[in-house]
């Protein structure tokens, strides 16, 4: 069957940050790429292509301008990923994002973690039941699949109390067609010629229609233990308010798209490129199991012990500056404005590196090098403020932040006390820069159980 490629696909339209950047993102290390640039022109890099201007920033005073001293002059962006999140908070702005928020805000307070901490630990018994089969048959798997079913689940039991009702490897796979959208620019280059798309499994409109049905499946499984305050619950108490005619029963729904997938693929990336990091630095894995052993013993951690796991933490932290998830923050400039000395004109687009500013020699020491005791307490007091933007800054900063380190850092924990995950692709491992930092071609692992 063939089609003709569809404007509502929303794939490599022409005003698309994506579409714009693509020479540069398609490139064989693109983050070098930028590095150089950015240090060329001093951190701030205008990109004038059509009828469009980007203006690329670098430097913490420029996210600090941009995400916490003015942040009424520019507003998110998100329109290529519209398909994908719909009208959730991930891709709305202004007075209806904060309506939208208030009644999610309280299922990410600190308070409630304690709450979903049992259900993080199924999520992670349920994967290592899983790689307990990989390990007696030796089945070289997919890392950032692995770990991104996992957070997966664990967003289904935690957050919306329901055990994963679906294949999340089938989901995995069809979604990850849309998003990786540096190939976006195909689509819309066989569109000009007037060429025709054949549909398969791997198309994006075959994507978008299995991901459509995720939320409903969800919300029709069967219920874990009728809790009466979970994510869920507070989105259908907003649904049923009369006052509130904006949270119908389509926000639920796009909502719920937001924490499946954005909230998912951070806690993923995150955890595979931990797993990555610590199978080439084998002391760093040691000291994360001697530290659960330390602390734990024998037994599963407790959540009054969580917290206790600092070393742990910090293998997360140093992840995140080595390989942020969110490797740039695009905005809109509503309004003129000036940084370092560059005007940006109401209409812009700007995108903040997060990826340049953590790995600037400017403000991070031999800022190449795995060291997770650069997030020790006291070393962590010095460092320079926002260069450090793993969830972004100010009033959008990402609500599930705090929550994602909590699931890595358990997950860690109890994976790498019963099995030793081993890195089998090319090293040093590359990277891809979709609207996420990606491996290139995956990280690819074997599993071995430990004696």
């Amino acid at each position: 069957m063939t089609v003709a490629y569809s404007p509502s696909h929303g794939l490599g339209e022409e005003d698309s940050i994506w579409f714009k950047l693509s020479a540069l993102l398609n490139q064989e290390d693109p983050m070098q790429v930028l590095m150089a640039l950015c240090e060329k022109y001093n951190g701030v890099l205008p990109v004038n292509l059509k009828n469009q201007r980007i203006v690329l920033l670098s430097e913490p005073e420029h996210a600090e301008r941009v995400l916490v001293t003015n942040a009424d002059n520019y507003t998110k962006y998100f329109d290529g990923l519209r398909p994908v999140f719909g009208r959730s908070m991930i891709t709305i702005d202004g007075a209806l994002w904060q309506k939208i928020r208030v009644p999610q805000q309280a299922a990410f307070h600190p308070k409630m973690f304690e709450e979903y901490f049992p259900y993080l630990m199924s999520a992670i018994d349920s994967k290592m039941e899983r790689w307990q089969k990989l390990a007696e048959s030796g089945e070289t798997v997919e890392m950032v699949e692995e770990t991104w079913t996992m957070a997966a689940d664990m967003v289904c039991r935690a957050l919306f109390d329901r055990e994963m009702p679906f294949n999340p490897h089938f989901v995995f796979k069809q979604v990850k067609t849309y998003t990786d959208v540096v190939n976006h620019k195909n689509v819309r280059l066989k569109n000009v010629r007037g060429e025709l798309e054949e549909i398969t499994d791997e198309d994006p409109a075959k994507a978008m229609e299995v991901w459509h049905s995720v939320p409903d499946t969800v919300i029709g499984a069967n219920v874990i233990d009728h809790r009466e305050k979970t994510l869920l619950t507070a989105m259908q108490e907003a649904e049923a308010d009369p006052d509130f005619p904006e949270f119908d029963h389509r926000q639920v729904i796009d909502e719920m798209k937001q924490y499946l997938w954005a909230g998912t693929e951070t806690t993923a990336l995150t955890l595979a490129w931990s797993l990555y990091l610590l199978s080439q630095h084998p002391e760093a894995m040691e000291r994360v199991r001697e530290e659960a052993h330390r602390i734990c013993g024998d037994a599963d951690p407790q959540w009054d012990q969580v917290h206790q796991l600092s070393y742990t933490r910090m293998v997360i932290q140093e992840t995140m500056r080595l390989y942020p998830p969110i490797w740039g923050l695009i905005r809109i400039a509503a309004g003129d404005d000036e940084i370092a000395g560059h005007k940006i004109n109401a209409g812009d687009k700007v995108s903040m590196l997060t990826y340049i500013a953590h790995h600037s020699p400017k403000y991070w020491e031999d800022p190449e090098k795995f060291d997770p005791e650069r997030f020790a307490p006291e070393r962590a007091k010095k460092r320079r403020k926002y260069s450090y933007l793993p969830f972004a800054a100010g009033k959008r900063a990402c609500i599930g932040g705090a929550l994602s380190q909590i699931e890595n850092t358990l997950a860690l924990v109890q994976l790498l006390r019963r099995f030793t995950p081993e890195y089998v692709g090319p090293t040093p491992a590359k990277i891809r820069a979709t609207v996420t930092l990606c491996p290139q071609g995956g990280l690819p692992f074997r599993i071995r159980e430990l004696s």
